[in-house]
């Protein structure tokens, strides 16, 4: 028999709270985003119901036809997708965060957005940790330079790092990863002149999150142990 999104839930809780005790960590520094990617409204509302907060959006088409759809609902949405620069004007007004940020051009569209809205875009800096050809996501020596151009726009607000590693089998080896990225991230708040603001380390999926929290993890990403294997179709 499948296990319900609640049992889901309540096993993962269980994870991290361990994890977290592993590590020395008040479990509160930690938050569990619900990555909702091909996943039905109805399935979305039963993981709302068991106690999912924040929800992780790869496509921004997508995220706006669930937004409508469970507006009823208290919700903090993320996006956590390759953003294209011809989204960016949409994404601004509708994530309370954007993981993704990896590129000048990116930064300076979405900085035209937000001013164009007059609000502030929360984003983190996405780094490619792995050096991967198949992944988005900053260079780790070009860093230091993107943040520090982002900082400079008024329209934009860098609360931290995001990363998707190499994948690994064993999650033991994506370990140096995840303590590469907490490096990463207290060096730029070494040169920040609001290292305060510097608090978010997104990174962690199913099947590692809990190596990510032990390795300084704030945010979660976590779909398919949550939610169960993605459907072949967009519901």
């Amino acid at each position: 028999m499948q296990e319900s999104i609640k049992e889901n839930l309540w096993v993962i809780q269980q994870r991290m709270a361990e994890a977290c005790q592993r590590s020395g960590r008040s479990i509160s520094h930690v938050r569990l985003i619900g990555v909702t990617k091909t996943v039905s409204s109805e399935s979305i509302r039963e993981g709302v119901e068991a106690g999912v907060g924040i929800l992780g959006e790869n496509y921004v088409q997508e995220a706006m036809k669930k937004m409508e759809l469970l507006k009823d609902l208290p919700l903090e949405w993320h996006f956590i997708g390759h953003l294209q620069s011809n989204k960016a004007r949409f994404a601004a007004g509708i994530f309370q965060l954007i993981h993704t940020l990896d590129r000048l051009s990116l930064a300076r569209e979405l900085n035209k957005a937000a001013r164009r809205l007059d609000r502030k875009i929360a984003v983190l800096l996405q780094v490619n940790v792995g050096d991967e050809s198949s992944k988005s996501g900053v260079q780790p020596h070009e860093l230091t330079t993107l943040h520090r151009e982002v900082s400079r726009m008024e329209g934009l607000h860098v609360q931290g790092l995001m990363t998707l590693p190499p994948y690994r089998e064993d999650p033991e080896e994506v370990r140096p990863f995840f303590q590469r990225m907490r490096e990463l991230l207290d060096g730029i708040r070494d040169r920040s002149q609001n290292p305060e603001d510097l608090k978010e380390l997104s990174m962690g999926m199913s099947h590692d999150f809990q190596v990510a929290i032990e390795e300084g993890a704030t945010l979660i990403r976590v779909g398919t142990a949550l939610f169960g294997v993605r459907p072949l179709k967009t519901p």
